[in-house]
C-alpha cells in the first residue's frame, strides 16, 4: 500500500540510518518524563516516512505493553494532538476516519467529502473503502448515502466507489463528443442537465478529462470551470469545480485549500493538518510551489504568519 501514498514529489522522505526501536526509546522519554519534550515528537515524527513511523509504533508498543496513539492522545491536547495522530495512522486509515469525522453528528462537513472524494486516485479510494469496511462492517457507499442527497449524492457516491476509468490513453473523438454533450446539457439550453455532468466528471479518466476540457474550451468559448459555475450552486457546484480543478492540478487544488484554510481571522487546523500529512510523501514539494506562484508569497511564511497570531 505505500506506493499508493508515495511520490517523486514529496518533502518527506525515508531516514537512511533508521532504527525504529531507537525513536521509540526516545519518543517514550519524552512523552512519560515531566512534562512532554514536545521538540522530540516533532523532529522523529516529522522527519519520516509513513512506513517508517509506522514500524516506530510497533517498537513502541512491544516496548512499553502501550499503543503509541494512546500515550499522545494522553499526554498533548488540541491540534498538536491532532496532528501527531494524523502522522502516526496509516494513509488510507486517516482518510477513512477524516470521511467518518465529516459524516459524523448533525449535516455533513461536505467541504472535507469533497476535498477526499476529488483528489484521490480510485485505487487510494478504495483502500480507504476496505478500511471502513474493516472498521465499521459496513459498506462505505451506503452510510454515505444516508447523508447526503439530490445530484450531489449521485456525484460523490460514483467518486466514492473507487470505479473511475484509470485508462492512460485519450480518445480526442470521445472528448469532442463529451464536450458537446456538456456543452448541449449547460451553457446551449435553459436549465441545466445536471445528470450529464456527473456522468463525465466522476467516470472518466483524468487524462481523458484533461482533453474534454480543451475541447469544451474550443465549442463553448468558456472554461468548464466557468459554465459550472454559471450553471449550478450548492455543493454539486463546489464538487464539479473540486474535480475540474484536480484535473487541471491537483498541487495547485491543495495550494488553494491550504491559502482558504490560512486566510482571514481563524485557521481551519483540520484542513491544514490534514493536506500537509496526506501530501508530505506525494506532491508537497509541487503544492509549495503552486501556493507561490498563485499568492507570491512562500507557504512556510504563510504558515508561520499563522503561528505568531496564534501565539498573540
Amino acid at each position: 500500500m505505500a506506493s499508493l501514498w508515495t511520490g517523486d514529489r514529496g518533502t518527506i522522505k525515508p531516514k537512511a540510518d533508521f532504527d525504529a526501536g531507537d525513536d521509540a526509546v526516545a519518543l517514550r522519554k519524552a512523552i512519560e518524563g515531566i512534562g512532554t519534550t514536545e521538540k522530540t515528537l516533532i523532529d522523529i515524527l516529522t522527519h519520516r516516512s509513513s512506513a517508517q513511523r509506522q514500524q516506530i509504533c510497533e517498537a513502541y508498543q512491544e516496548a512499553t505493553g502501550r499503543t503509541l496513539l494512546e500515550d499522545i492522545e494522553g499526554d498533548t491536547g488540541g491540534d498538536f494532538e491532532a496532528l501527531l495522530v494524523a502522522l502516526i495512522t496509516p494513509p488510507a486509515v486517516y482518510d477513512c476516519h477524516e470521511v467518518m469525522r465529516a459524516m459524523k453528528g448533525v449535516g455533513t462537513k461536505d467541504n472535507v467529502l469533497i476535498e477526499i472524494f476529488a483528489s484521490r486516485s480510485p485505487e487510494q479510494i478504495r483502500a480507504l473503502n476496505d478500511v471502513y469496511l474493516e472498521e465499521t462492517e459496513k459498506k462505505l457507499t451506503l452510510d454515505l448515502k444516508g447523508e447526503i442527497s439530490g445530484d450531489f449524492s449521485k456525484a460523490l457516491l460514483l467518486l466514492a466507489q473507487g470505479s473511475r476509468d484509470e485508462s492512460t490513453t485519450v480518445d480526442n473523438e470521445k472528448a469532442k463528443e463529451d464536450a458537446k454533450t456538456l456543452y448541449d446539457a449547460g451553457e446551449k439550453k435553459w436549465g441545466t442537465d445536471e445528470s450529464k455532468f456527473v456522468d463525465v466528471l466522476c467516470q472518466r479518466s483524468i487524462p481523458q478529462l484533461r482533453q474534454t476540457l480543451v475541447e469544451y474550451k474550443n465549442i463553448s468559448g468558456k472554461t468548464l470551470q466557468q459554465s459550472i459555475e454559471g450553471e449550478m450552486s450548492g455543493e454539486l457546484e463546489e464538487l464539479l469545480v473540486a474535480i475540474v480543478k484536480c484535473v487541471k492540478s491537483v498541487p495547485a487544488y491543495f495550494a488553494e485549500r491550504l491559502y482558504q484554510s490560512m486566510k482571514g481571522g481563524g485557521t481551519d487546523e483540520s484542513t491544514l493538518n490534514r493536506i500537509m500529512v496526506s501530501r508530505s510523501e506525494i506532491d508537497l514539494l509541487d503544492i509549495r510551489a503552486e501556493f507561490k506562484k498563485l499568492y507570491e508569497y512562500s507557504l512556510h511564511s504563510a504558515i508561520e504568519v499563522r503561528n505568531s497570531l496564534l501565539k498573540t
